[in-house]
């Protein structure tokens, strides 16, 4: 195993202790490996990194899905429940994703916050 699976492993055990097994069930059948090189590239080489604290990686990954918009709405959800697993509050992830408004427009900072609603109430 290498030392980014293993730290990939580790940030997701914090978010989501389910989503390797998740994608993998998911993914797998048609791209194997899929969910292993997404934990080793997504969460062992880049949120695993040193400089930035994990909730602000996860807020900044709210903030460019919201800015993203159109079919990212599922991936937006997971990541607002990951930016709470990381410590990130209801206030801080809509404030992060109202902010989205001046740069992606008002489409896309409402869409966002529907999803935060959704997320919150579930």
């Amino acid at each position: 195993m290498s030392d980014a699976l293993q730290k990939g492993r580790e940030v997701i055990k914090t978010l989501n202790p389910d989503l390797e097994t998740i994608l993998s069930e998911r993914y797998d059948g048609i791209v194997p490996d899929m969910a292993e090189t997404l934990i080793e590239w997504a969460y062992g080489r880049q949120y695993a990194r040193e400089g930035v604290d994990l909730k602000t990686r996860q807020l900044c990954t709210v903030a460019a899905l919201t800015a993203l918009g159109g079919g990212t709405a599922p991936q937006l959800k997971i990541n607002i429940e990951h930016a709470m697993a990381a410590g990130a509050s209801e206030v801080e992830i809509a404030e992060v994703i109202w902010q989205m408004a001046l740069y992606a427009g008002m489409p896309a900072a409402i869409n966002g916050l529907n999803a935060a609603q959704e997320v919150f109430a579930a």
